[in-house]
């Protein structure tokens, strides 16, 4: 599971370093091949491969006859681009997967359980503190899902 938030650099090649701490379980769960696409959100995704072809098995047997079903297959699989991780831990990040997200120098990378969301880091503070300030804990109402849950 990828959890956590992680301030990171992008250098002048457009490439990024995965952090230590999930470089070993990348070697090992998908032999370090991943699977970059975008995000309705203008982030970027990043999947372990063998969880991509999960989803994306799963996606494209929705019905082809909705129309937001189209147009989600055709973002997210037309924008995936397989990168393989290098012996430094490093990805390269495709020119126009960097600039639909507005990628530049300064990003972070955000766990999302099986998969990373990337962001431009001030793109990502300000959708974060928008999120914070839209939460109202005392009016909070939960949706059944989330009252299922239980530590």
């Amino acid at each position: 599971m990828f959890r956590g938030v992680n301030k990171i650099n992008l250098d002048a090649k457009g490439r990024l370093a995965i952090p230590t701490r999930y470089r070993e379980l990348l070697k090992v769960s998908c032999a370090s091949q991943l699977v970059i696409t975008v995000n309705t959100d203008y982030c970027l995704q990043i999947f372990p491969l063998p969880v991509w072809e999960e989803f994306e098995a799963n996606l494209m047997a929705l019905p082809l006859f909705n129309p937001t079903t189209r147009r989600v297959q055709r973002l997210l699989v037309g924008h995936a681009t397989e990168v393989e991780m290098d012996g430094q831990g490093r990805i390269l990040l495709p020119q126009p997967l960097r600039e639909f997200a507005g990628l530049e120098k300064h990003a972070m990378l955000i766990g999302q359980g099986k998969r990373f969301e990337l962001w431009d880091e001030s793109r990502w503070n300000e959708q974060r503190d928008g999120w914070l300030e839209q939460v109202d804990l005392q009016g909070l109402e939960i949706s059944p899902d989330l009252e299922s849950l239980s530590i």
